[in-house]
Formats: structure tokens, sequence, C-alpha cells
């Protein structure tokens, strides 16, 4: 399992109200990780990076098509995009370099899965590596360091991230 992979199961995942989640990376238009058994067909990549910047009138006035269901939106902002049908419901968050994805089913609570993005979409927001920042949190609550360890940490990535693209 890649640390992205593990990123997106401790937590969305585990939160028992994300069905399936992903992250795409905006610059290579394609996904770089999803849960176990979650497959994103390009094309609906490529339509999630293209409605954030250019198509968000039309979203909220027909829905958009994922995975070959359709999903009425609820709200659609150029961070958020939030989408239901009588199955469950699609968030999208959009952050610097990536696009955060999941999925809930009925019976699950929206507002738990709104949440969950919405949070991990914030603390991916880093200028040195992204998610750097977000995937040094999550490293540190699983080993519980002390916070100066995790600076450290952070440093470390960031000095050494110098030419990453």
């Amino acid at each position: 399992m890649s640390q992205l992979q593990a990123l997106l199961n401790d937590g969305l995942i585990r939160t028992k109200h994300v069905e399936n989640a992903a992250i795409i990376n905006i610059n290579e238009r394609k996904v770089c990780a999803s849960t176990i058994g979650f497959y994103v067909p390009p094309e609906n990549a490529i339509n999630l990076i293209y409605t954030f910047y250019n198509n968000l009138m039309q979203v909220r006035r027909e829905g958009l098509y994922f995975k070959q269901k359709h999903y009425k939106c609820v709200r659609a902002d150029e961070y958020s995009i939030y989408l239901k049908n009588p199955d469950g419901g699609l968030i999208a968050v959009k952050t610097n370099a990536f696009i955060l994805i999941a999925t809930y089913k009925v019976g699950m609570y929206p507002s738990v899965c709104v949440e969950a993005v919405e949070k991990l979409g914030k603390r991916s927001e880093c200028i040195c590596v992204p998610a750097c920042q977000c995937f040094i949190d999550w490293l540190c609550s699983r080993k519980q360091l002390q916070v100066a360890e995790c600076s450290l940490a952070l440093t470390f990535l960031v000095k050494f991230s110098v030419g990453y693209t």
C-alpha cells in the first residue's frame, strides 16, 4: 500500500462515512492514489479537473456524470463540489496540486464525508511538496512523535524538495 493510499484509508475510509476515495494530480492529469478497488477512469479525472477550472456553472445547472452515474449538484465553488444521487454522493475538493474525491453511499452521513475530505484538502495545501504537510501530520500521529521531531521532518522535506515537480 502506498503512503498516499494509506493516508486516504486513515483520513477518510476510517470515518466509516466515506465509501471510496482517490487523489488526482492536477498537473499530471491522472489519479495518483486511490483506495483499494476504486478505479477512476482517466476521462473522469480529466473531467473533474476541467470542471473546477471551466465548468462550474454548467455543473450547478446540469449536474455531473462520474463513473457512468449522474449526480445532481448540491454545491459548487472554486474549491469544492458536492454532488448526490439516489445511491449516495460524491465530494471533490481542489487544492493547489490535487483534487481529492470521495464517495459515500446511502446510510452514510454526507456531512461527515464532507468534513473529512475538506479537512484533508486544507491540510494538503503545502508549497514545498504537495501534500507533504499532510503526510508529516499523518506520520507523526501514527508514530506519536514529539512536535519537535515532526517539525524536523517537515524541515527535511522542504530542504530536499527543491526541484520537485
